[in-house]
């Protein structure tokens, strides 16, 4: 079986002699370190930092980056003769290693989120440090990439967010190749979050989520490999690489996300997958009662559009979020309440 990720590697592996982001000590284990790759000539600043794994539980961007760092550590140690890195490149796989090792969003020692701490402070609090870390290492970089799965409920289709941007970066989005670009108004809660704090250091900067939190997709990984290769190479960092699309982006502004919401609590069930496209009055899924196995409600899609998002908890509360249409025309009457429940 051909590893999809690196399917003409050869044999033998990369040897990466990996940088600290930070080193900390622990009151019942050894010292830890936040790793990460530094990667390509080493002569300037950063061209694009990949950061993954700011909660421990979000599993496809930490394989996916690791992937990709193992990729281009093999393009700089020649092993793949119609490539070259001419650019750095900067990989964080894991922001809270912590969190990883033991399967939780938060960092465990006292439970807060890494991704409400920016931009740090580097005398405070152990999360607060990482955070101004990341911001130290990332903050040099001119393009920067944040990526995130769903939480553990709720699978999103491969997509590139864009909060408040700017026109550069909504025609760099496009060079990513992934299936969406969805714009969202930035938000009060995500003011401490690592892209809002690097939005304030300029440059481009990307928010990519894909998946859910708590396993591993293959499908969605490998969707995003590819379109980190991709994108490094329509940026000119990584020659030799096949920018040809293979996948029909479509663009969604402002007002065109419609959350569609339960109504009755109950077992979810669907056949449907993400990125489906779906008519009006489409059946989406089922909500039956738990006891008496009784069909509650045919769950429909109130209007036309693609499956962004779409709920993977089975057991369903009233006013829980089901699904998540990309329309291709404004539904700003419907579609404000509930765009910020999913945030990275």
């Amino acid at each position: 079986m051909t590893d999809p990720f690196d399917e003409d590697v050869p044999s033998g592996t990369v040897a990466l002699d990996a940088p600290e982001l930070l080193r900390m000590t622990a009151p019942l284990r050894q010292a830890f370190a936040i790793p990460y790759h530094d990667l390509g000539p080493t002569d300037g600043e950063p061209r694009i930092v990949f950061v993954a794994g700011l909660h421990g539980n979000e599993i496809n961007g930490v394989f996916v980056l690791s992937r990709l760092a193992n990729f281009l550590g093999g393009v700089a140690a020649g092993r793949y003769p119609t490539h070259q890195l001419r650019q750095r490149v900067v990989i964080v796989p894991a922001v809270n290693v912590l969190g990883l090792n033991l399967g939780t969003r938060e960092w465990p020692f006292d439970k807060t989120d890494i991704n409400r701490m920016f931009p740090g402070y580097d005398a405070g609090e152990t999360t607060q440090r990482i955070a101004h870390a990341v911001m130290e290492l990332s903050g040099r970089a001119h393009y920067r990439v944040d990526i995130h799965g769903s939480n553990e409920d709720f699978e999103e289709l491969p997509q590139v967010r864009l909060y408040d941007p700017s026109a550069a970066e909504r025609e760099t989005a496009w060079k990513f190749h992934l299936p969406a670009i969805v714009e969202r108004r930035a938000n009060k809660v995500f003011s401490v979050t690592m892209a809002h704090a690097w939005a304030e250091r300029g440059g481009e900067n990307f928010v990519v989520q894909a998946g859910r939190a708590g396993n591993l997709q293959p499908r969605h990984c490998e969707t995003l490999f590819k379109s980190f290769v991709k994108f490094l190479g329509e940026i000119d960092v990584l020659t030799g690489a096949d920018v040809a699309s293979d996948e029909d982006t479509q663009h969604f502004g402002l007002d065109q996300t419609f959350p569609l919401i339960s109504e009755r609590a109950g077992i979810f069930v669907t056949k449907r997958a993400v990125g489906d496209w779906l008519l009006a009055s489409a059946v989406i899924g089922f909500v039956y009662d738990g006891f008496t196995g009784q069909l509650l409600e045919t769950v429909k899609a109130p209007v036309a559009g693609l499956l962004s998002g779409l709920r993977r908890k089975p057991l369903l509360y009233e006013g829980d979020l089901v699904a998540r249409i990309q329309t291709r025309h404004s539904n700003k009457e419907r579609a404000e309440t509930y765009l910020s429940g999913q945030g990275p």
